[in-house]
């Protein structure tokens, strides 16, 4: 059997990912227990009184583990202080330390806290340069032999006080060494986290979660599934925490969570989830919390036909090959179907009445492909429980029978909230166009209360956070943190309205260089904070201008637009 046949359990039907359960102090975390949804506090873990205050804000909105940064011994051990600050008030949330650059820091918050989250890019590692670094093979094992060495001290704190650990990979913060091999990829991010898991297996440590997040939703996903074929292959059930990282806020940044979360918990991957916004820690959990609700009962719904699983590809996104019908499929990017609002739709409903014609899953599968027209663009309307498994059926349907019609998928969704329904469809719907399925997206709400034109723009921004579709400025912004040192919302804001019309453009707005200079690979231009109210601005990988003033920084970033042609108005 080919691994994209058995990548998962859930191709059409709802099964949770077999996992190990892990003890996070009176959390658990995967094996049989639900979603756990978290967040992390941004402020300076050396000021107890704040980060208990914003702790319990976390807790109070739902979330059940909350992350500090610790960036030095003297702010891990501190951690212990919150901790007892917290219990002594009738809290007693689990605290995750969140380590970059200092093992050291590592080895005492494993003494304080209930656990520990490394990032194997730093662990051991200098900061990456990102340049082409050859090593040999002897330098290569020497590396992972100074980093065995590194993890055992920790294992052996962690076992002692029985501390989780999570294994916490970021495509931005990739090592130099593991770069010089696999390159800024999935496979990279896949690699650098089994060289940790394997030392963890080897040393008999169970209590261990792994992450793999990127801001690139296709890169995230494709991640994920990459790690769970390796340790399927080598016996490892580790539970996973999902998140996108530097999701940026208000709308744009739910959806591209929902979208790239969405699509992992839809094949049953994951066991704990954090959606990173650049806003308040506690206005994440609500959204958590909509997406763990979404999956509840899920397991109840009935299979769906299985037919054609050696075309599916869930390690990479190659678009379907379709014949254009009416400037649609092709070489056209996915379209969408609404009314007017803020952005206007392809066509309205009523432009494609004669060009179209619906069909359902249960219709395809009992119809000969010949009667099916060949000038008709198909339309999807899912209306299964489990629409994404439904959606993924119909398409291996489709190439099992050889037509190549493109196909618009139509869901309506009924009275339930805004914020609900633009988590709901970017979560059932954005899978889809990563896999390559798709070539249109068409959203209805039975909710009056909701305007038409409001989905017409959730339609375009799923595509735009599953990377298909690009139809406005695109903004990577992490969450911030106590590493933060400039006011990383306001700047975002200011940035967004300034910038909002350059379409295409890719921004990035980070709170410092833990993950910062990584994710300009993937963005145009990059404003990273460099200390106390001061911002350097990247090109690019390239710094270009350091440590400008916060209060200059924004026109400066403009200025450096304008100078490099990329100013559009």
């Amino acid at each position: 059997m080919k691994e994209e046949e058995k990548y998962c359990d859930s191709l059409f039907r709802y099964v949770r990912r077999p996992t190990c359960a892990v003890h996070t102090g009176t959390v658990t975390i995967g094996g049989t227990a639900p979603l756990v949804v978290q967040s992390m506090c941004t402020t300076d873990t050396l000021d107890t009184e704040a980060s208990v205050v914003q702790a319990k804000e976390i807790v109070g909105a739902g979330g059940r583990l909350v992350r500090f940064t610790a960036q030095t011994v003297r702010h891990a051990a501190n951690m212990g202080e919150i901790r007892r600050k917290l219990a002594a008030e009738g809290c007693d949330v689990p605290l995750v330390a969140d380590i970059h650059f200092n093992p050291k820091a590592a080895f005492e918050a494993a003494r304080q806290v209930q656990k520990v989250r490394i990032n194997p890019g730093n662990f051991i590692d200098k900061r990456a340069r990102f340049d082409t670094v050859e090593y040999t093979e002897e330098e290569y094992e020497a590396e992972l032999e100074r980093l065995r060495v590194r993890l055992h001290e920790l294992l052996e704190i962690c076992r002692q006080y029985e501390t989780a650990l999570r294994i916490g990979v970021n495509h931005g913060s990739l090592s130099d060494r593991i770069m010089s091999r696999y390159g800024d990829t999935p496979a990279g991010m896949v690699a650098s986290a089994m060289e940790f898991l394997r030392i963890c297996r080897d040393e008999n440590f169970q209590k261990v979660v792994v992450s793999m997040k990127s801001s690139n939703t296709q890169v995230m996903v494709h991640a994920y599934r990459l790690l769970c074929a390796a340790m399927r292959r080598e016996g490892m059930e580790y539970p996973l925490h999902l998140g996108v990282t530097e999701a940026g806020e208000g709308e744009d940044g739910r959806i591209r969570s929902a979208v790239g979360i969405g699509a992992l918990l839809n094949d049953g991957i994951g066991d704990t989830l954090r959606v990173s916004l650049t806003e308040h820690p506690a206005r994440e959990i609500p959204v958590a919390c909509m997406l763990a609700k979404h999956y509840d009962g899920r397991g109840k719904n009935p299979s769906l036909p299985v037919c054609g699983t050696e075309s599916y590809r869930p390690y990479e996104s190659v678009r379907r090959p379709t014949r254009r019908i009416h400037n649609i499929g092709g070489a056209f990017p996915p379209v969408v179907i609404g009314e007017e609002g803020a952005l206007s739709p392809d066509f309205s409903p009523a432009m494609l009445e004669d060009k179209t014609v619906s069909i359902t899953l249960k219709e395809l599968s009992e119809m000969p492909a010949r009667r099916i027209p060949e000038d008709k663009v198909l339309v999807l309307h899912s209306e299964h429980a489990n629409a994404p498994a439904e959606i993924r059926a119909f398409f291996l349907h489709l190439d099992a029978k050889g037509v190549t019609n493109p196909v618009v998928i139509r869901r309506v969704y009924d009275a339930v909230s805004w914020d609900e329904l633009a988590v709901y469809a970017a979560a059932d719907l954005g899978m889809a166009f990563i896999d390559g399925m798709g070539d249109g997206l068409w959203i209805e709400s039975r909710n009056p209360e909701i305007a038409k034109g409001r989905l017409t723009e959730l339609a375009f921004g799923i595509l735009q956070a599953a990377r298909v579709r690009i139809s406005r400025t695109e903004y990577i912004s992490c969450p911030g943190c106590g590493r933060t040192l400039y006011s990383l919302e306001d700047s975002l804001r200011e940035i967004k309205r300034k910038t909002g019309g350059l379409k295409g453009l890719k921004i990035a707005v980070m709170g410092c260089i833990v993950n910062g200079p990584g994710e300009m690979a993937d963005a145009d231009y990059g404003y990273v904070g460099s200390g106390p109210k001061r911002v350097t601005l990247y090109k690019g990988k390239e710094p270009v201008r350091r440590n400008v003033p916060q209060d200059e920084a924004v026109d400066a970033l403009i200025e450096l637009i304008k100078k490099n042609g990329d100013w559009r108005e």
